[in-house]
């Protein structure tokens, strides 16, 4: 844990939280996902616990991408789940599907969505990325949210709204706690993936192209490619393509 701030057990910054959550925060640290993991794995955090921050230095989003923004501007959160749940990938659904819920409550008219598998869209730019990181030492998922609540990147959106980042979590621990009763179907639902066609970067370089049609029971996303073969991907970044982009071979690289 970064020295600069202490762990609060207690209800600041402003309190007000949903019960049975164990909300804390630290003014800045490298990494929410790594603090809490490594809580989690040596028994001072379990199931419920929340840590977030006005800062990370060395926060990161999916395929080691850093993830760094203005302190204070935007919701940088990690929440433990314990135990696993089956499938896991339920976790970052019902997590996706809280900020999408949160965004919606703030700005009722955003057009807002998922991206398979973990990204949050406003139109086609992205609002707030997910990332999962399992403990091999005990049976618990960290899952980091980062939402853009008054900045964003070239390219992205905020919902740019008079709400704090504490305001935000409130909503998104409150939709937690109230999920739909088919958490896979709402999340299949909300997917804006699904129909179209997608470059999936895979961990190791490799990119295949194809059109997303669905999900399988583990939440993996099946691409069928231009000869018809459909295949599962449990992991990759994923790209939406407009319907003029070339269509490639699936081995193409970019």
């Amino acid at each position: 844990m970064d020295s600069r701030g202490d762990i609060w057990g207690d209800d600041r910054p402003g309190g007000g939280w949903p019960a049975r959550w164990d909300v804390r925060h630290v003014p800045e640290t490298g990494s929410t996902n790594a603090d809490l993991l490594a809580l989690v794995e040596a028994g001072a955090a379990g199931d419920r616990t929340v840590l977030f921050t006005d800062h990370q230095t060395a926060g990161r989003g999916r395929l080691d991408r850093r993830w760094v923004a203005p302190r204070g501007a935007n919701l940088l959160v990690s929440i433990a789940v314990a135990p696993v749940p089956s499938p896991p990938s339920q976790v970052t659904q019902r997590i996706g599907l809280a900020a999408l819920a949160a965004a919606r409550t703030l700005v009722p008219d955003l057009e807002v969505s998922l991206k398979w598998p973990n990204d949050v869209l406003v139109g086609d730019r992205k609002l707030a990325g997910i990332l999962a990181q399992r403990s091999s030492v005990v049976d618990a998922v960290v899952v980091g949210l980062g939402l853009n609540v008054g900045w964003a990147p070239d390219g992205a959106a905020s919902l740019d709204v008079d709400a704090s980042p504490a305001d935000v979590l409130r909503l998104v621990l409150s939709a937690f706690d109230d999920p739909p009763n088919d958490v896979g179907a709402a999340y299949r639902s909300a997917l804006s993936t699904l129909g179209r066609g997608v470059r999936v970067e895979l961990p190791g370089g490799r990119v295949v192209f194809g059109t997303a049609i669905d999900l399988d029971v583990e939440g993996r996303l099946v691409v069928e490619a231009a000869d018809g073969t459909l295949t599962s991907y449990d992991v990759g970044d994923v790209v939406h393509l407009r319907p003029d982009d070339r269509d490639c071979d699936s081995d193409d690289r970019v």
